[in-house]
């Protein structure tokens, strides 16, 4: 699978886990989850190439217990998994 249809399912389960996705310019110093004020953001930044997206996308949904029950099988699910072990 290419790496920007799996960006696309990591930011589907990262919209599907309750955050609200921000797409900003961010100069490649930003991006990522966050909560402010009881919310859950995802920061896009448009400035990085989708590998580094979907770096910051993987790394949110680390955080998140619920994603690798939700992740199916493939890439994403591989990614979830290997940032686990690593």
């Amino acid at each position: 699978m290419h790496t920007v249809e799996t960006l696309d399912q990591a930011l589907d389960l990262v919209s599907r886990l309750g955050y609200t996705i921000r797409q900003e310019c961010l100069a490649g110093n930003g991006g990522g989850g966050c909560e402010l004020k009881g919310r859950k953001l995802f920061f896009l930044d448009l400035d990085l190439g989708p590998e580094e997206q979907l770096e910051q996308a993987v790394d949110t949904l680390r955080r998140e217990p619920e994603a690798t029950a939700i992740a199916t099988a493939g890439p994403l699910r591989e990614l979830l998994e290997m940032r686990k072990i690593a």
